[in-house]
């Protein structure tokens, strides 16, 4: 497409939905929704919770393409919407304007704990990554933070409101920040280049690798064995499936191990749900 050609409403629209980093948030808020029916939460509640979340994730990856297109643009990062142009950058501010208010609406419909949990410590957390942890050695922070927030989400949204077993935000926590540290392996070059040094750079390659999979390996033994009482035979061969993916975690490229990790992240909310 050329400089002089404007991008077709088709062409903006997917460019959109590519801002808005659509694998993380399909993810997480799959993560709620299965959380939510684990709880047994009431159908219009769990309906409430996923709305929130998926606009919640909404803001976060649009606003996250914003603040770093400066950064994408110097390093001719044509995979990225805005930084290509297929997305004009006026757009995203009246589509987070957008999403934000079902994000505060549905967050709240859920009962004020619930939403102020999700508001301030979920969408809260990513907002200040976005808005400058990200480059600080304090970027694992908003991961760990909104991660081991999310079972609290849906726990609090309950006709009996109540906090989560420790275990459950522990796992969270230490999934969110292996997630992390794979998500920004690929680019860790462009980065740097760039100003940006969180915690994945400061660790290098080699070394991020062998964290994040010690992250997410801890995360899904304590969603298997948190829960009182003798894990089923299910529950082992879960254990081991995580194991086989770490192991990508360490020898993939790309991409593949982030992917690697949100298998992992849906494996630790199967055992959630069994735990439930």
């Amino acid at each position: 497409m050329s400089a002089a050609t404007p991008p077709t409403r088709f062409a903006v629209a997917a460019g959109m939905v590519a801002a808005a980093h659509p694998g993380p948030a399909a993810v997480v808020t799959v993560i709620a929704a299965l959380l939510g029916v684990a709880a047994g939460l009431p159908a219009a509640t769990t309906a409430c919770v996923v709305g929130a979340v998926a606009a919640g994730q909404l803001t976060i990856g649009w606003v996250n393409d914003l603040v770093d297109l400066p950064r994408d643009r110097a390093s001719g990062r044509a995979d990225k919407p805005l930084a290509s142009g297929r997305v004009p950058a006026d757009r995203i501010a009246p589509a987070v304007a957008l999403a934000g208010g079902a994000c505060v609406a549905l967050s709240l419909a859920t009962g004020w704990r619930s939403g102020l949990v999700h508001l301030l410590l979920v969408v809260g957390s990513g907002q200040a990554y976005n808005l400058g942890l990200k480059a600080t050695v304090l970027s694992w922070v908003p991961y760990a933070v909104a991660f081991g927030s999310l079972p609290a989400v849906v726990s609090l949204a309950a006709d009996a409101p109540g906090w989560p077993p420790w275990w459950t935000a522990a796992a969270g926590a230490c999934l969110g920040v292996g997630a992390h540290v794979l998500n920004a392996l690929p680019d860790l070059a462009d980065d740097l280049r760039t100003g940006v040094r969180g915690l994945p750079h400061r660790l290098g390659e080699r070394t991020g690798r062998a964290v994040a999979a010690g992250l997410l390996v801890a995360a899904s033994v304590l969603a298997a064995l948190g829960p009182a009482g003798h894990p089923p035979l299910w529950v082992w061969a879960a254990l081991l499936l995580v194991v086989a993916l770490a192991v990508l975690t360490m020898t993939g490229r790309g991409r593949w191990p982030f992917r690697a990790a949100l298998g992992i992240a849906l494996i630790d909310v199967v055992l959630l749900v069994g735990a439930g």
